[in-house]
């Protein structure tokens, strides 16, 4: 689990012998403060959301209508942003039987899981609209860039009348997939003894994941970091080119086709935040680099405001100089962010220099 971070963050986990023991801030502690005030009401917000999008789904197929599509590209949007939010939690149950692709196969540069989607739409293989056997199939089929094609892709108006019963169908299938992956993860983060949230926070020599409090710690800022580097360097620079010219991608934007692009970058950040938050991490630092908590929340919630506030088409945005001067100033903001984290912050845990404010406990 750790090891994705493992050459740049696993030095030893110290607390400062100069420091009053009242400074120390357990490293268990900080993990419970994680799981309990972030990673379990974001994963239950989107067990939620998959729960009311696999219903606005099954009432769609029931009784078409441009109304009930409309809900039900609302649920599905609602879905993406509660998804983004939790995204940053990538791993522990989320990455077990292929879960974290099958809930979302991106990016798909050479369009295998679009020609996929497409290929089953046009068979009407029926054992994709059954949500059992759809689990079974290629993790393109079955996750939210399946569903964004069923909805808002090539003949999605035809949802709103009764010509295409297998369209619904499929992506009924595919809401409900939504919806177990989504469950599962949630009861996956239980407390129940021996559970990934057990071994996360009570590392010891015994835990088979966390020896120390040091790669329980790693794992949380590691998480952070990624998330940041993901959003920077593979969804907004995936589409947006250095310059305003033709270099830009639109369409190789995630949720092009939903206009969901910077709700969920802003989701990304806004889970980046909420996980900081909650984690207490930023209690960890010496008094003289506490602003530096105050900073990171205060970007992030600039990183939030600004893409929220780039609407519509993402093409549209791009050749809109005022928004596309929002798309680089959140690109500016993702990129300090990456430096007061990555870099600063973890020089004053000692997770890159040795040196620790927090203990192994």
């Amino acid at each position: 689990m750790f090891n994705r971070l493992a050459a740049a963050l696993a030095l030893p986990f110290l607390l400062a012998a100069a420091l009053p023991a009242s400074a120390a801030v357990k490293a268990s502690h900080v993990i419970e403060h994680a799981i309990d005030g972030f990673v379990r009401p974001a994963y239950a917000s989107l067990d939620d959301h998959a729960m009311s999008l696999t219903k606005a789904m099954r009432q769609l197929c029931a009784a078409p209508s441009q109304q009930n599509l409309d809900a039900a590209r609302a649920d599905f949007s609602a879905t993406v942003e509660a998804w983004s939010v939790a995204e940053v939690i990538a791993f522990g149950p989320i990455k077990e039987n292929n879960r974290l692709e099958r809930m979302l196969y991106w990016p798909d540069r050479k369009s295998i899981g679009l020609r996929q989607v497409q290929a089953t739409l046009a068979a009407k293989d029926p054992s994709a609209a059954d949500p059992a056997q759809l689990a079974s199939k290629s993790v393109a089929m079955q996750g939210l860039g399946a569903l964004e094609y069923v909805l808002f892709g090539d003949g999605a108006e035809t949802l709103a009348g009764k010509d295409e019963p297998y369209h619904c169908a499929y992506g009924a299938a595919v809401a409900a997939n939504i919806q177990a992956i989504a469950g599962e993860v949630r009861d996956a983060w239980s407390d129940k003894p021996g559970g990934f949230a057990a071994l996360w926070a009570n590392p010891g020599s015994k835990n088979p994941l966390y020896r120390n409090g040091t790669e329980a710690v790693t794992e949380l800022v590691g998480a952070l970091i990624n998330e940041l580097e993901m959003v920077r360097d593979v969804r907004l620079k995936g589409f947006l080119s250095a310059k305003p010219d033709a270099d830009d991608k639109p369409k190789q934007a995630i949720y092009w086709r939903s206009q969901n692009t910077t709700i969920s970058l802003a989701g990304n950040l806004r889970g980046i935040d909420e996980l900081f938050q909650a984690s207490k991490l930023g209690n960890a630092l010496p008094g003289d680099t506490r602003w530096m908590a105050e900073s990171i929340h205060i970007q992030l919630t600039n990183g939030v405001a600004t893409a929220k506030s780039v609407n519509g088409p993402i093409d549209k945005a791009l050749a809109d100089p005022a928004l596309r001067d929002k798309l680089d100033h959140f690109a500016l903001i993702t990129s300090s962010l990456s430096t007061l984290i990555g870099t600063r912050m973890t020089a004053e845990f000692g997770l890159t220099a040795g040196f620790s404010f927090l203990d192994g406990d």
